[in-house]
């Protein structure tokens, strides 16, 4: 029993510090004086790069062969989060990191949507009423936008939100899929995108290197690690409630760094979204749990 325990406190640990990781991304973008192409450049490079040498190093020629011979299925998976990596950067450079946060947090109930139009999935009526409840927070949150860019910035966000809620039905749809090495591929396949748009390419310092190392190595290859390492100690439902600590974390750490306030249509938006999304997974993990008592 002291095993169990340990290894569901281990999991926990490693998906809040996924979390932590992934949180990073504005902090980052907003560390970084780039036009958004050339920090998508530089951070699929060392991300793809991080990805790549966990893959090798967890799997060994099983993951070159997964990144090499890579299937249709896993061009999918790797193409949708090329869209949503080459729409995410931009949006936090135009719009607030508590929008794009918020916007972020409403990807499982679209994911849900998708799953039941594609594969036919139901849909839980608590996922029905929290995904009513979200839908809310995010026109609380987008009538507070004050400008075009504001607007651009929340668009670009949706089609961010609505990439990656594809990407996990198609993962869900082909099991087979190497999620690590799809990853891996997309990052890649989002510095290749950037080449031709990136204007400051030649204006990179060395200090600026290190910085977007850090941006690729931590934010995506570290939080991409740790999740994987740390969902595999725990029930998927209470995976995904852990990791939404991402949300509240990413507006936190630029307004600790650069005293960016959410605006209070944001704060409010943001708690209608969180508390649907939190409500949600809890009630499904309640209902895993008590499915054995039942039978």
């Amino acid at each position: 029993m002291s095993d169990i325990a340990a290894q569901h406190r281990a999991g926990v640990a490693l998906i809040v510090a996924a979390a932590v990781a992934w949180s990073t991304a504005a902090f980052f973008t907003r560390l970084l004086h780039f036009d958004s192409w050339t920090i998508l450049f530089w951070r699929g490079l060392f991300g793809g790069g991080a990805i790549a040498l966990v893959l090798v190093v967890m799997q060994g020629g099983c993951g070159v062969r997964d990144l090499v011979a890579m299937r249709p299925s896993g061009w999918l998976v790797a193409g949708l989060s090329t869209v949503g990596m080459v729409t995410f950067i931009p949006a936090l450079q135009l719009t607030s990191v508590a929008n794009v946060a918020i916007i972020i947090a409403v990807q499982p109930f679209a994911a849900a949507a998708i799953a039941w139009i594609w594969l036919r999935e139901a849909v839980q009526r608590r996922t029905l009423l929290a995904s009513v409840a979200a839908f809310t927070g995010v026109v609380v949150t987008v009538s507070g936008a004050g400008g075009i860019a504001d607007y651009r910035g929340i668009g670009l966000a949706c089609v961010m939100m609505l990439a990656l809620s594809v990407m996990t039905v198609a993962i869900r749809r082909h099991r087979d899929t190497s999620m690590v090495a799809a990853a891996a591929l997309s990052n890649f396949l989002g510095s290749a995108v950037s080449i031709p748009f990136a204007q400051g390419l030649g204006s990179v310092t060395a200090p600026d290197l290190g910085v977007l190392a850090m941006f690729g190595f931590c934010q995506v290859g570290l939080g991409l690690t740790l999740f994987t390492l740390g969902s595999r100690l725990l029930p998927s439902g209470q995976a995904s409630l852990v990791a939404t600590l991402e949300t509240p974390l990413m507006p936190f750490w630029v307004w600790l760094a650069f005293a960016e306030v959410p605006s209070v249509r944001a704060l409010v938006g943001g708690a209608l979204v969180m508390g649907a999304v939190v409500a949600d997974i809890a009630a499904e993990r309640r209902a895993q749990l008590a499915q054995p008592a039942e039978r």
